[in-house]
């Protein structure tokens, strides 16, 4: 079975709130935008579905120094292009193929669409504002 369902979380910065695991429980795929603080987060985040993760500013330890700048995630046919600061972007994601680009670093949620390509800017869930989808 394909991925139906894709989660999105960014800047943890070591802390992941039940409500953040909660709005992730149904996941087939979860996509870290970086700042992820702890090795524990991505390992707590594994339990629930498989994970793929960018490097943060924040991610300086050794642990950390593996996740890669950029990773492309795949949700059936849909390309994912993830980073943790959409200003890095050095790539048109129409020309590339990317459907969705995923960032975080901001701390300002948000999505936008532009030539068919949805970036959405998608933050920690940890915070006492979180909303779910």
């Amino acid at each position: 079975m394909g991925v139906k369902s894709v989660g999105l979380i960014s800047d943890t910065h070591g802390l992941l709130r039940k409500e953040a695991v909660e709005a992730l429980r149904e996941s087939d795929l979860i996509v870290h935008a970086g700042d992820v603080g702890k090795p524990e987060i991505l390992e707590r985040l594994r339990e629930i579905a498989p994970v793929v993760a960018v490097r943060g500013n924040v991610d300086t330890e050794p642990w950390g120094q593996v996740l890669p700048e950029t990773v492309v995630a795949e949700a059936g046919a849909i390309l994912i292009y993830v980073l943790h600061d959409v200003n890095a972007l050095d790539l048109n994601p129409t020309a590339a193929g990317f459907r969705i680009v995923v960032s975080g670093h901001s701390h300002k949620p948000g999505k936008t669409e532009r030539d068919g390509v949805l970036s959405s800017i998608r933050e920690a869930l940890d915070r006492e504002d979180f909303s779910c989808r």
